[in-house]
Parts: structure tokens; C-alpha cells; sequence
């Protein structure tokens, strides 16, 4: 199972790069979540923000994979405890590549070596695509999009 994204945003990977990882780019864009994390290589990682155990839940959280600024952030992730009982056992590994193009960035998401019968997938295939183009949106105008749940 294997999720891909290809993105053109008019911004230039520094940008793009803040939007994926800064904590204003992260708040903005993935519903008022924190990345909490090092961004070594090995290193934990977790995002929290609002949701079912209130303004510190745990979204998802794993261990970096790769972190080379303004080209390559991966990592892979468990769902957070209050979304499976079984968290610690689900995993997928996310790839955000990022190449100049002129003058925008070609934003290349791969989420892939997902746990067999993962829960998550179904949802995270919807899900990604209004992350993106909060992404693209953000990146592009400094400006989030207001989705209807």
C-alpha cells in the first residue's frame, strides 16, 4: 500500500521547507498541532495539538528518518494511544521531498510501508489531500483553507 502526492507550489523550497516544519507552519496547516522533535536522524518525533484527550493529544508520533532541510523530512509513525489500542503496532513511514522547479517547489509526498490491514489507511488516503493543499495554500499566501468536517 503505498499513498502518492504531487504537489507544484509558487514558493521556493526554503518556504515550503518552514510550512513543513517551523512551528507557525505547523500550527497553521496541520489544525493547531506542535512538531515535537529534534529533527535528528533516530530522534522521536510526535505532533500534538487539539483532539480526543483535548489540547495535548498525541496525533501520531514514531521516530525521524531522514531530515535534510529544505529537500528531504521522513519519518515513521504510529497513530496516537486515543486512536487504536494497538498504536504501538501500526506503522507507516512518511516521505515529503521538496525540488526547486523554476520558480516553484515540487512537493512530492510518499506515505508508504503501511502495517498490513492498518486501520488508519482509508482515512489518512482522504485526509492527506486537504494537508496538501493547506500546505500549497499556506506556502502560496500565508493564508489557511476553512474545510467543512
Amino acid at each position: 500500500m503505498e499513498l502518492r502526492y504531487e504537489f507544484y507550489i509558487g514558493a521556493q523550497p526554503e518556504q515550503v521547507w518552514d510550512v513543513l516544519v517551523s512551528p507557525e507552519g505547523v500550527r497553521e496547516t496541520l489544525f493547531g498541532c506542535t512538531l515535537e522533535t529534534t529533527f535528528e536522524a533516530g530522534a522521536p518525533f510526535q505532533y500534538v495539538g487539539p483532539g480526543n484527550d483535548g489540547d495535548q493529544t498525541v496525533h501520531v508520533y514514531g521516530t525521524i528518518a531522514a531530515c535534510e532541510p529544505h529537500k528531504v523530512f521522513s519519518y515513521y509513525e504510529h497513530p496516537g494511544p486515543s486512536y487504536h489500542a494497538n498504536h504501538e503496532e501500526l506503522q507507516s513511514r512518511v516521505t515529503f521531498t521538496l525540488e526547486p522547479s523554476g520558480q516553484c517547489t515540487k512537493l512530492t509526498l510518499v506515505n508508504d510501508q503501511w502495517t498490513p490491514d492498518h486501520p488508519s489507511f482509508p482515512n489518512t488516503q482522504k485526509h492527506w489531500w486537504m494537508i496538501l493543499s493547506n500546505m500549497k495554500t499556506y506556502a502560496e499566501t500565508g493564508k489557511t483553507l476553512q474545510f467543512a468536517w
